[in-house]
């Protein structure tokens, strides 16, 4: 019973009026299990049982009004208009469940970080933020929380094993710091029947000599792209402008990840290794052995304002100009998500798993066929000319459940319950066919996205694969995400508007990152864990150096390279 959102408000006024009683209640478990809970990866007697425990802990705190927050999708989204209603109703505890921008959650934490004051009672952040928590210690270290003050809260069938984000929310103390409750990638989206339709394939091959198909790099997307983008598509029925890029470019903090979610590290920007470069990161911050960062520009070792990041920053804008809508240019990332589903973008580098539910609803008539089949697949991005074997591939998103040491022992302990509920074995996999942002391996694996598989466009298949934990979120180099992200739109958009060339950019960013780096080194505020900065050196001793920061190439004009689709997918099996 895979209800659309719109479907749920009866539902939820239902679970509302239940709850008014304000004291756990099993019968209205029961209810919630029969109305709403059609699939699961657990038995029914499992979740009456794990139901159970939930009536049970929440006792104590039956009539407490809590307050959490997350970011604006359909995950969340579900959550705060079905599960939260039902929780009150099985629990007595009043949870209201806010539902804001991203930049916005960002800022109240932040707010709550520097004031002590308590805001909300639990946060819904990305684990990008595990740098911060692990050192400024203001977030309940949850692994000795589950085994001491919040004990008796902690859910015997939570089953941490299952989750599959666990090493994004551990900080280098070995401490979970945040757990999922949803989790998507960034991954190329392209039209399927555009790139097997005989006529597009044989034109192709004759103007640019290789096969259409899926780029493995960033010279056959920019050909792909220019093939594309003005194509006449009558022949197959498609009479809308045809683009061969999709971005977005607004000066707005969404355009900070649109770099900070590993575009650099595609380019090829950072050092090897997994989940995140070292020493050097996606976001050119170098760390020392102890995990202390020492800087930002090549002058002090690391790679923000590096030819890679120059290269990668001069490509996005560069695309962006020639291939993708006009009006991509002035759109934030929420209003460029949908875009793709309208019928007229051939292909999309950067494109967040998050908007597959857009990709299938009501509103995507242009990109289904007449059996509700998608015309369009997902696939891995391809990587940029200073890219190598061993080097991070691309981001994935983990929204995560955060307790904060300024929210009072029993509002925490009372907010906790309902994150566990919403992550629960019992209502994940419902949950998942809602919003299609993964994090428990159960869910993954359950028969119904087995069914669901050829309607989600090669979803299901990248979850499944062993390539899933090549893509990864922002790591623990980086000491302050709040005060860091924001200065990577500001920069970033003098880029994309063309009030500064590429390097100048990131010359600016990276001396202003420095400045936050020594800000907290002077202050002292992470002990041990802060910045230690480097002495500035001639840049020629860093770019001679093995690893990242790299030497320019003589030209990133690389040979391009692509792949079948179907035998990649195969490749996976």
């Amino acid at each position: 019973m895979n209800l659309p959102l719109k479907s749920t408000t009866a539902m939820a006024l239902a679970f509302a009026v239940l709850g008014n009683s304000a004291h756990a209640d099993m019968a209205a478990a029961i209810d919630f299990l029969d109305s709403t809970i059609e699939r699961s990866a657990i038995s029914r007697a499992d979740q009456e049982s794990e139901m159970q425990w939930f009536v049970d802990a929440a006792q104590p705190y039956a009539g407490m009004d809590i307050r959490v927050v997350s970011e604006t999708i359909a995950t969340h989204e579900y959550e705060a208009n079905v599960l939260a209603p039902a929780f009150t109703a099985i629990t007595g505890i009043n949870i209201t469940h806010d539902l804001i921008g991203e930049g916005d959650v960002v800022e109240k934490l932040q707010t709550q970080m520097q004031s002590g004051q308590n805001i909300y009672d639990a946060y819904v952040n990305d684990s990008d933020l595990i740098g911060t928590h692990w050192r400024y210690q203001q977030a309940r270290n949850l692994s000795d929380w589950m085994s001491g003050e919040g004990a008796a809260v902690t859910s015997p069938t939570l089953d941490l094993a299952d989750f599959i984000g666990l090493d994004f929310t551990t900080g280098p103390d070995g401490k979970l710091y945040q757990l999922p409750t949803q989790q998507f990638a960034n991954l190329y989206w392209f039209r399927y029947d555009m790139f097997t339709d005989e006529k597009n394939m044989a034109d192709f091959a004759a103007e640019y000599g290789y096969d259409l198909g899926v780029p493995v790099n960033w010279s056959a997307y920019e050909d792909i792209a220019a093939f594309f983008t003005g194509r006449d598509l009558s022949h197959m029925g498609i009479d809308t402008e045809i683009y061969g890029h999709m971005d977005y470019g607004k000066k707005d903090p969404s355009l900070g990840w649109r770099f900070t979610d590993a575009w650099m590290s595609m380019a090829g920007m950072g050092d090897k290794g997994e989940p995140n470069g070292l020493p050097v990161d996606e976001w050119g911050v170098r760390v020392n052995e102890k995990s202390q960062p020492v800087g930002s520009c090549v002058a002090r070792g690391g790679a923000t304002n590096s030819p890679a990041a120059v290269y990668a920053i001069e490509s996005y804008v560069d695309w962006l100009t020639n291939y993708a809508p006009p009006a991509a240019a002035g759109m934030t990332f929420s209003e460029s998500g949908p875009i793709p589903a309208q019928g007229s973008i051939a292909q999309q580098m950067f494109w967040y798993t998050a908007f597959t539910a857009d990709m299938v609803g009501e509103g995507a008539a242009a990109v289904l066929d007449e059996d509700g089949m998608p015309l369009w697949r997902m696939a891995p991005s391809p990587h940029g000319a200073y890219w190598e074997d061993g080097m991070k591939v691309g981001y994935q998103d983990a929204g995560s459940w955060t307790l904060m040491e300024s929210t009072p022992l029993d509002r925490a302990q009372a907010a906790w319950l309902y994150a566990q509920f919403v992550t629960s074995m019992t209502v994940d996999v419902e949950k998942s066919h809602a919003g299609l942002t993964f994090i428990r391996e159960s869910t993954i694996d359950h028969e119904s996205f087995t069914e669901r598989a050829p309607r989600l466009g090669g979803l299901i298949e990248f979850y499944r694969s062993p390539a899933r934990v090549q893509w990864s979120p922002t790591g623990t180099n980086i000491p302050d995400y709040p005060k860091l992200a924001q200065l990577w739109w500001q920069n970033i958009g003098d880029a994309s508007s063309g009030a500064k060339s590429a390097q100048e950019a990131l010359d600016s960013l990276c001396a202003e990152q420095e400045r936050v780096l020594e800000r907290l080194e002077r202050a002292g505020v992470q002990g041990e864990l802060g910045p230690v900065m480097n002495e500035e050196m001639d840049p020629e001793y860093w770019l001679s150096q093995p690893g990242s920061p790299k030497a320019a190439l003589e030209s990133t004009d690389e040979e391009p390279v692509t792949v079948s689709y179907d035998e990649l997918i195969q490749s996976w099996q």
